[in-house]
């Protein structure tokens, strides 16, 4: 059975886009070997989208990079929005609500991670309690402004348990599990 995994790269002060969703400041900070990054993308059977980061900014567009985990991906993806586009895109599913979606994709994956990119699909997986694994990579940078990598007005607490960590000169990783 498939487990739903936030993977991001995050700024020191926890955003996960800069100001309008600008990805580009990402090129300094992926690329770098990385032993919990390589691990992570082989195990992954679908990918669950939200339809901000879809339409997004690729800091790797118009690279042979461009595309899921640097280029590196290539597999079902299944994306979460109330408007599907009237002409469809090769290998991309549009889901309506996050019950479906979370089925669909995890179908999918069979043994394999459902990788969750964008925010507000995350928080929507953590608030269901849905969300098994959280892979963040810490990058030595400040960026003031964006997409919190998580924002729950009025606060909360998750609790979290380190399953693993590694360090790259880029971006240190820490992986998590969710605690129910």
């Amino acid at each position: 059975m498939a487990k739903l995994l936030y993977s991001f790269t995050m700024s020191v002060d926890g955003f996960i886009a800069g100001a309008g969703g600008d990805m580009s400041w990402l090129r300094d900070h992926v690329g770098t070997p990385n032993p919990i990054a390589e691990r992570l993308v082989p195990q992954i059977g679908a990918l669950l989208i939200g339809a901000r980061t879809h339409r997004g900014d690729d800091p790797n567009r118009g690279t042979d990079k461009e595309g899921p985990f640097s280029g590196a991906w290539h597999g079902p993806m299944f994306v979460l929005t109330h408007h599907a586009p009237d002409v469809p895109e090769q290998g991309v599913t549009y889901v309506g609500d996050l019950d479906s979606a979370v089925a669909q994709a995890g179908a999918a994956a069979g043994d394999g991670y459902v990788n969750i990119l964008g925010a507000d699909v995350a928080k929507q997986c953590l608030e269901a309690g849905t969300l098994d694994e959280i892979l963040v990579f810490v990058a030595p940078v400040l960026l003031g402004d964006g997409t919190r990598m998580f924002h729950h007005p009025g606060g909360t607490n998750v609790k979290l348990e380190r399953i693993a960590e590694s360090g790259a000169p880029n971006a240190t990783g820490i992986w998590l599990r969710v605690v129910r």
